[in-house]
């Protein structure tokens, strides 16, 4: 309805017209997402058990992280998990590196992106995503734990994603391990005095996840974990998986 001037009524919803030719790119969009996920799934299916292993992007060969991070790798994979990294330079470069000299596969879901992003050279199987989401659930699906290394905020993107999975049991349960805790000490103090004390996450949420300091704790902390149930995918897991 107008009101003299022409104009319409607050109350009147505005319809904007999408151009055919847009909707259609946007249909079409499905199927490459599909596409993401289709590969993915059949590759890493394969691979298991795997870890998935987070970390800077920005972090150079000779740093103490680098190191740490391709020793934590090396003793993975000779202990027969395939290391999962996202493909790139820095920790994620590490985690392939010390993968890829070991008995394992070394694994790298790449990202394309606009910088900071090139595949690295230590990668048994390689995939390349477009989109986050699809390369995220690719992590979490398979892996067996996660390995979080120092990082920036794709680190703490995945590692807060598998935290909320598994708070809302929409993932099974597994090791989370937050590598070098002077790093990772003002973020856990945050959620202890902060999350908990506002009520915004439980006491028993700080338990989601272990702090550890070398490449030997982290490798007992997963066996620890699993030395009961071992590494075999129950059906009750692979329905949760498989709703992931």
């Amino acid at each position: 309805m107008n009101h003299g001037n022409g104009s319409p009524s607050n109350h009147e919803q505005r319809i904007t017209i999408t151009p055919s030719g847009l909707m259609s790119r946007e249909s079409w969009k499905i199927f490459q997402i599909m596409s993401e996920f289709v590969a993915g799934f059949e590759r890493l299916s394969q691979i298991q058990p795997s870890v998935s292993i987070f970390g800077s992007a920005r972090t150079p060969p000779g740093h103490p992280y680098y190191a740490l991070t391709e020793e934590i790798a090396r003793k993975l994979s000779d202990s027969g998990f395939s290391v999962v990294s996202g493909g790139g330079p820095g920790l994620m470069e590490a985690a392939n590196r010390g993968a890829f000299g070991g008995k394992a596969p070394s694994v790298g879901l790449n990202i394309q992106l606009p910088h900071e992003q090139s595949a690295n050279e230590f990668q048994n199987i390689s995939l390349t995503f477009q989109h986050f989401f699809a390369r995220k659930v690719m992590f979490v699906k398979y892996a067996k734990a996660y390995v979080v290394m120092p990082g920036g905020f794709g680190t703490l993107d995945e590692v807060i994603e598998a935290l909320t999975l598994i708070q809302t049991g929409k993932s099974t349960r597994m090791p989370i391990i937050l590598v070098n805790r002077p790093f990772w000490s003002g973020l856990v103090d945050w959620f202890r005095a902060r999350l908990v004390q506002d009520g915004m996450i439980g006491e028993d949420d700080l338990n989601l996840f272990t702090l550890a300091d070398t490449a030997d704790e982290v490798v007992e902390t997963i066996f620890r974990f699993y030395e009961t149930s071992g590494f075999e995918i129950t059906e009750q897991e692979r329905e949760i998986k498989l709703n992931l």
